[in-house]
């Protein structure tokens, strides 16, 4: 430790805050909370024979730290998650939003309440249940509540009676709401009933169903019996998970948590309504020096937006009053955090702690190949390109159009070598004539360097540590070309397909990486993330565009639109579709079809992207 540290420790407030380490290039490595900055923060520097491998490891990169003093503990916490977020440190736990599980929404302020799927929990007032994974599919549910309720599951929040009843309504599974069919008092008993379901009582439903079932099979209606004997499977499937000695209004998750000083764990048990209805482990990079510390962090991150909050969290973790105060505050709703002693909720820690364990035993090849593929090949980038300072966001970018038609740009982002969905966008190419992907490229970078400075910089993303364009020296220039005239500074490469070679401005030879190099399949990776992008925006641009043109067909209304596009299931199938294969779609005679042939013909295009 250098005497620059030794004298800012020395001076460390003793009041609550956050801390910030930055290594030598002054990136940050970690954000910490702390309820006495001069207490946590020397805690790292002195006795470093005790801290744990991975602590050693951060510790080893620390050049520097600064301070944020606050005026509580929660304060710091507040902010302490905030500044993850933002700086996204490597040895901070980061959850990923990718895989956010479905919930069921009902909004209670619509006439006819609709069941919806979503992934995402927002204060708006309605209604949630969730979320569903783990051999229970929220469809599944979903097609219960149907065959039981007869509520319904369709878009829209308009009521006549001059509309047409739709299809559940004739196989038995909806009430006809949408068409004046059931009064609002009777849906609501309905809907009622559903939400209880939902909530845990299915002692009803199996019986509702049984009823149906042999009243479909009396009439013969093998078809619809063989529905609701489905249905029942499914309930019978969700009852197995039924936990003895809880009541059927339990509503929490359990967490336990396992080291092996290397490595980390979470595992998560999800319970809802007295039944588990979903297990999840998850990997975690952590430099905190305590489990309660880890899992207080995991916590504000797992319920930071995406998940349903419950009534409670069951856990072993001590000291998690600063954490329960910051849930109240966000979600607006009263949450209790428990440790029991005994009973089944202690059985559910302990197995969980297990699973914890296993899963870390069972994943360390996986995590360390992990970690060699994404951060380990970004600090491999930076040796192998010469960076200042590791490309930990990436954007790549790439054209797609055809013969000069609905040209589109992708812009991807790679953070810390893992794909940042929610940071990707999208370009429709203004200014360009024709087919001239160098012109293209030049016009989407200039779009994104004049977002650098403006106010809408902070929602389209931060400044990218290396921009990659996908394409030769010609992509190149003109990428480097729009980065001159907006006077922006940054690491500019191109990746050439043909022979995988990297191109940087101003030189003439190629750099070429070893072949079996993580930075290497880092920088395809994310040019075959671009080039997907893009072309799957480029084909929806084209898709929306024919369903237009297709209006204008003569002979071919919405039914046969509708017709043709539920058989083919693209405008594209359509579009190469045979005279003979035309006629195989209902109501699509031999005239019809030629129309359809000769319209497509008079409208040839070739793929150039």
């Amino acid at each position: 430790m250098n005497e620059i540290l030794e004298q800012k420790i020395r001076e460390l407030p003793r009041a609550p805050g956050v801390y910030l380490m930055s290594d030598k290039d002054g990136t940050i490595i970690y954000i910490g909370k702390a309820k006495v900055l001069k207490n946590r923060v020397s805690q790292y520097f002195f006795r470093l024979s005790s801290h744990t491998p991975k602590v050693q490891a951060m510790i080893a990169n620390i050049a520097d730290f600064r301070y944020i003093i606050c005026n509580s503990e929660l304060d710091a916490l507040t902010l302490e998650a905030t500044l993850i977020k933002r700086h996204q440190p490597h040895y901070n736990i980061l959850l990923k939003d990718d895989k956010a599980h479905p919930y069921i929404r009902i909004d209670l302020k619509q006439e006819f309440p609709a069941l919806e799927v979503t992934r995402r929990v927002r204060a708006d007032g309605a209604k949630y249940f969730g979320p569903y994974f783990g051999g229970v599919t929220v469809r599944d549910v979903i097609d219960i509540c149907k065959s039981a309720f007869l509520v319904r599951a369709c878009r829209g929040n308009r009521w006549a009676k001059s509309h047409r009843v739709c299809l559940n309504y004739h196989l038995g599974l909806c009430s006809g709401a949408c068409a004046g069919r059931v009064s609002r008092e009777e849906y609501r008993a309905q809907l009622n009933r559903a939400m209880d379901f939902l909530n845990g009582n299915d002692a009803d439903v199996a019986q509702m169903l049984n009823e149906r079932m042999r009243a479909a099979a009396a009439t013969q209606n093998y078809e619809q019996a063989l529905v609701y004997r489905d249905r029942i499977a499914m309930l019978n499937r969700i009852g197995e998970r039924l936990l003895a000695n809880l009541s059927k209004d339990a509503d929490f998750d359990v967490f336990g948590y396992a080291t092996n000083a290397t490595h980390a764990a979470v595992s998560v048990v999800i319970v809802r309504g007295g039944k588990t209805i979903a297990e999840e482990n998850f990997p975690i990079v952590d430099a905190t020096l305590s489990a309660a510390e880890c899992l207080g962090e995991f916590l504000v991150q797992y319920y930071d937006g995406t998940r349903l909050l419950p009534s409670e969290i069951v856990t072993d973790a001590e000291e998690l009053d600063t954490v329960r105060e910051y849930l109240i505050a966000k979600h607006g709703k009263s949450v209790t955090i428990v440790r029991p002693k005994a009973g089944t909720k202690r059985k559910l820690v302990d197995n969980a702690d297990l699973n914890a364990k296993d899963f870390i035993a069972k994943s360390v090849d996986r995590v360390k190949r992990k970690e060699e593929m994404t951060f380990g090949a970004v600090q491999s980038l930076q040796h192998l390109l010469g960076l200042a300072h590791p490309p930990r966001r990436m954007e790549c970018y790439d054209i797609s159009n055809i013969s000069g038609t609905d040209k589109v740009a992708s812009m991807v982002v790679f953070s810390d070598g893992e794909p940042d969905r929610k940071s990707y966008r999208r370009f429709r190419i203004k200014t360009v004539e024709g087919s001239n992907d160098f012109a293209s490229m030049k016009e989407t970078l200039a779009r994104r360097f004049a977002r650098l400075s403006s106010a809408d910089a902070e929602r389209f993303g931060a400044k990218p540590d290396l921009i990659v364009v996908d394409g030769g020296k010609g992509q190149l220039s003109y990428a480097a070309e729009a980065m001159k005239e907006a006077g922006v500074e940054i690491p500019l490469i191109s990746l050439a397909e043909r022979f995988e070679e990297i191109y940087v401005p101003g030189e003439s030879a190629p750099i070429v990486l070893p072949r079996d190099s993580y930075a290497l399949r880092l920088v395809q990776r994310i040019r075959d993330e671009a080039h997907r992008f893009a072309v799957t925006y480029h084909r929806t641009l084209r898709e929306n565009r024919y369903l237009l043109q297709l209006e204008q067909i003569p002979g071919i209304g919405r039914e046969r639109r509708v017709a043709l596009i539920a058989h083919f299931k693209s405008v594209e199938a359509i579009r190469k579709a045979s005279v003979e294969e035309l006629t195989r779609v209902e109501g699509i005679g031999r005239k019809r079809a030629e129309t359809i042939r000769a319209w497509f013909d008079a409208h040839p295009e070739k793929e150039n992207s």
